[in-house]
């Protein structure tokens, strides 16, 4: 039987980097942000229907979505991103659980469901155990910054626009907290595989 593990942090949190150890360690990954550029590949009918609710624009000349111009338009507007969630999240909801229902196929006995919205989207429901990667405010905000090239405002925003952290941490099953070294925050992960090979 399929153990499935909600993988989930908050934006620069360092959960990429605790996704990449797991697949090291030998664990498949189902990543929710690979779903989306898939399900929004170019020609799809996911770019057509978000052609049609915000404009050309967000489609670049080759045909593919112009992210960044998505986001400008859906962020400050709540209205259009709840337009935009209920466009895509059904795609990529299916999308994520076929690719979770060909791992079982298989036998696998864990499997990672790297989702950045895992609570906001109810993902968490449908797992066996949460895994919450933590990293404290101002490394945060300095990641995100030097990552994305925000303003110091621009940052803030975005970081406030999620689910807080802290909540997060508080409904997980398992935390790793990503503020130190990355031989640290490898150690966590290596007890984490531990624990999931151990209680098969």
């Amino acid at each position: 039987m399929t153990r499935i593990i909600g993988l989930t942090g908050g934006i620069a949190s360092g959960k990429s980097t605790v996704s990449n150890l797991l697949r090291q360690a030998g664990i498949p990954i189902v990543d929710a942000d690979q779903v989306t550029r898939q399900v929004q590949r170019p020609g799809s009918s996911a770019l057509d229907k978000l052609a049609a609710a915000f404009g050309n624009q967000v489609i670049q000349p080759d045909g593919s979505l112009d992210r960044a111009q998505l986001g400008r338009r859906v962020f400050a507007d709540t209205a259009a991103r709840q337009e935009l969630n209920q466009i895509m999240q059904p795609l990529i909801r299916d999308a994520i659980w076929q690719a979770v229902e060909t791992f079982k196929k298989q036998g696998v006995p864990n499997v990672i469901l790297d989702v950045p919205l895992l609570y906001e989207q109810h993902y968490d429901e449908d797992c066996d155990l949460v895994v919450v990667v933590t990293v404290s405010p101002e490394p945060e905000l300095r990641r995100l910054m030097a990552r994305n090239h925000y303003s110091v405002a621009e940052a803030r925003a975005r970081i406030a626009a999620q689910m807080p952290l802290k909540e997060k941490a508080a409904r997980a099953d398992v935390v790793i907290n990503n503020d130190g070294s990355p031989a640290q925050t490898r150690q966590q992960v290596a007890q984490l595989v531990e624990h999931l090979q151990s209680t098969r």
